[in-house]
């Protein structure tokens, strides 16, 4: 019998109270019409009700894509757990996510986990343990001495705890079980065996499908198309049709935000670098283009959502990937995809030309295990006490995200953004760097408002970490920030101490000045192979 149907009938038994996990990454591997469906299913028949959902990573957009969007409504959604939201401002209608204003307005029941947590504590409910122990993310928000990952007061229960086993201590996640999860695979044939080869990430997939199986619950995919029966070889096949119980085909589903399809997203084809369209001249673009000195050859790298992503990007146009060089740059991001060019925006998380790409949860075992020995990472706030908040600040919930395993488990640290925001704006003139409009939010706080990562004790334990903005790079001591390079044009006492609400520890002996290459406006000329 044939497990194809259409959306409405997919989702139309899925219970009140009932557990609900999904797939995405932004706009990648998002069953949009499935959550579409669950949505338009709740607002025509106000069923089902009080549903826990679980994202292991923000799914959609909340624009073009909804993704979880879709059933941010109240009754419907009850508790959301995610490893990260996505809060960007519609450029049509102004606002924010609905999601959001559910979080703000404590209308539900949120929790935010790192991402290694949530993929990790899949394979835990998989196989019907206990729960998953872990050491990361100890003395971070996620931490119940800070919070335990509640993101609204209506989130009361203890979804982590803190544990001692043979006499450390340890994070634990006890596992509960998911009834029916929705994913999301390139092609399905009548009997469900689903492949990827047509997809830029696995994610977590094969992770939630198992992990519904092991609940004894329901497993409902999305695909581009239905293929005949043992048209792919078995070796494709990568989730078997047994664990599959209804499959909805979509041929018109997006790629990702903005891209409806590129091979290239996944070694499909090669789309040569000088094809990429330059990035603008901007304080975001100095950043990058500091952090990429940062970068060594044959050291893996990875990269995190901002102005890091652009790292590589700014490497093509400076030509150092041109005659085979991307061979000897090793880059990922915590989603999996391997080699080739981490893409910035709404395409971040998959990588340009990659080489390789690896199941979601099986990445971040090669990141818990200090694989990536090198990270370039964004923050939002950073203390005089060292440490760094990229999770929950003013109105925006974006949770970490990979950030705390990523930050814990690698050698070297770059943090990147700018100086202040909120309306800042810079000018270029001469291979000077000119502060027309300083924003309005300050980014050195003398505390942070969530706790993502102490870097202090990072670099206490072996770690280094520098922090690198457009106008100003600090190296992170144990004790506090050395000031150690200035933009060309830049008055130190002005445009960098007094735009700090604390003092860094001190200024280096030779306090160096940036390279002036930096801030000439002509750096935007392609140069990439």
């Amino acid at each position: 019998m044939s497990k194809i149907v259409d959306a409405a009938a997919a989702v139309a038994s899925i219970p009140d109270g009932s557990s609900v996990g999904c797939v995405g990454v932004i706009g990648w591997v998002t069953p949009d019409t499935l959550l579409k469906a669950l949505g338009d299913r709740f607002r025509e028949e106000a069923a089902p009700r009080n549903l826990t959902f679980y994202f292991p990573v923000g799914t959609g957009d909340a624009q073009g894509i909804k993704g979880m969007d879709h059933v941010a409504q109240e009754g419907l959604m009850k508790r959301i757990v995610g490893g990260s939201y996505i809060n960007p401002v519609d450029p049509v209608t102004g606002k924010r996510p609905e999601l959001m204003r559910l979080i703000r307005e404590n209308k539900i029941e949120a929790y935010s986990w790192p991402i290694g947590a949530t993929m990790h504590w899949l394979r835990e409910v998989a196989r019907r343990s206990p729960g998953y122990m872990t050491r990361v993310g100890l003395d971070t928000y996620i931490d119940p001495k800070h919070g335990g990952g509640r993101f609204t007061e209506r989130a009361r229960d203890d979804l982590v705890k803190r544990i001692e086993f043979d006499g450390s201590p340890y994070l634990f996640y006890p596992a509960w079980k998911l009834d029916t999860v929705f994913i999301c695979a390139s092609s399905s044939d009548e009997y469900g065996n689903l492949s990827f080869e047509n997809d830029a990430l696995v994610s977590s997939n094969i992770a939630l499908a198992l992990a519904a199986k092991g609940s004894g619950g329901r497993v409902i995919a999305q695909v581009r198309r239905q293929v005949a029966h043992a048209e792919r070889p078995a070796s494709d096949v990568r989730i078997p049709g047994m664990y599959v119980d209804a499959v909805v085909v979509d041929p018109n589903m997006m790629m990702t935000t903005d891209v409806k399809f590129d091979a290239a997203f996944f070694g499909g084809s090669r789309k040569p670098l000088s094809q990429l369209p330059p990035i603008p001249m901007s304080a975001d673009k100095v950043v990058a283009m500091r952090a990429a000195q940062e970068v060594r050859k044959r050291e893996l790298s990875i990269f995190g959502f901002g102005a890091a992503a652009d790292v590589p990007l700014v490497m093509a146009e400076q030509g150092k990937f041109a005659n085979g060089g991307l061979q000897d740059y090793w880059f990922t991001t915590e989603h999996g995809s391997y080699g080739g060019i981490v893409m910035s925006g709404w395409q971040f998380s998959a990588n340009l030309n990659p080489d390789a790409i690896l199941d979601g949860v099986y990445q971040f075992d090669a990141i818990d295990g200090g694989l990536c020995q090198f990270a370039a990472l964004a923050f939002a706030q950073f203390d005089e006490k060292g440490t760094v908040n990229v999770s929950k600040f003013g109105v925006a919930n974006p949770g970490a995200g990979g950030f705390i395993d990523i930050a814990e488990n690698a050698r070297r640290l770059v943090f990147t953004g700018t100086f202040t925001t909120g309306g800042l704006e810079v000018d270029f003139d001469g291979g000077k760097l000119r502060i027309v409009k300083e924003g309005k939010v300050r980014k050195f706080v003398p505390s942070v408002e969530h706790i993502t990562y102490s870097v202090a004790s990072g670099v206490a334990r072996g770690q280094s970490a520098q922090v690198i903005t457009e106008r100003a790079v600090f190296d992170v001591t144990p004790k506090g920030l050395i000031l150690t390079e200035v933009a060309p044009g830049i008055d130190v006492r002005r445009d960098v101490l007094e735009q700090m609400e604390f003092a860094p520890l001190k200024m280096a002996d030779q306090l160096k000045e940036m390279d002036a290459a930096f801030f000439a406006s002509s750096l935007h000329d392609r140069k990439a192979g």
